[in-house]
């Protein structure tokens, strides 16, 4: 028995106003309700450096910080974020001037294909200040400040897959960028 095909509808769904603050500039966009924030920054401001790798929250390629914290872009909705600052890969530092995680990765090779990179450095970028604010992750051993350890960096890093394996590398930029601010 054959499945009969409906018809889609054609209606396009009224944009709702939004305005965000991407990478120091402001943005007004009119937006599908349904629109991710991922895709807004990609689609709607050709802004590619955060990626599309799962779409499921899993993998951590999408990850941008929002107001100072990661989240993973492409599980939440654009209009979620209606005032809200946001800082891509883009907004971290220049190829003449690099944030100090980018230059940590540079310098111990955390890179490898790369697609994974602009989402590791972000979520970095985030782990970093939360660890300096002493927030506790799952593996700290007290609710105090938390202990500068490899298990320490792991964990907090934990939401970004990277399938080149540079988890070593990866852990050694972060760690060096957190002493030298320690």
């Amino acid at each position: 028995m054959a499945l009969e095909a409906r018809p889609r509808s054609d209606q396009a769904c009224p944009g709702i106003e939004v305005t965000l603050m991407v990478n120091g500039s402001q943005f007004r966009m009119a937006l599908d309700p349904r629109v991710t924030l991922l895709d807004a920054l990609r689609d709607g401001l050709g802004l590619t450096g955060s990626k599309k790798g799962c779409d499921q929250g899993q993998c951590g390629a999408c990850t941008v910080l929002v107001n100072g914290r990661r989240i993973n872009s492409c599980l939440s909705l654009a209009i979620m974020h209606d005032g809200d600052e946001v800082t891509t890969i883009e907004g971290l530092g220049t190829v003449e001037d690099l944030h100090p995680v980018q230059a940590a990765f540079v310098a111990h090779d955390g890179l490898q294909c790369g697609y994974c990179t602009p989402g590791q450095i972000c979520s970095a970028v985030g782990a970093i200040d939360e660890f300096r604010q002493g927030l506790p992750s799952h593996v700290s051993r007290e609710l105090g400040p938390p202990l500068l350890t490899d298990d320490e960096i792991r964990e907090r890093m934990s939401g970004n897959i990277c399938r080149c394996a540079a988890y070593p590398n990866i852990v050694a930029a972060i760690r060096e960028v957190m002493e030298a601010r320690a």
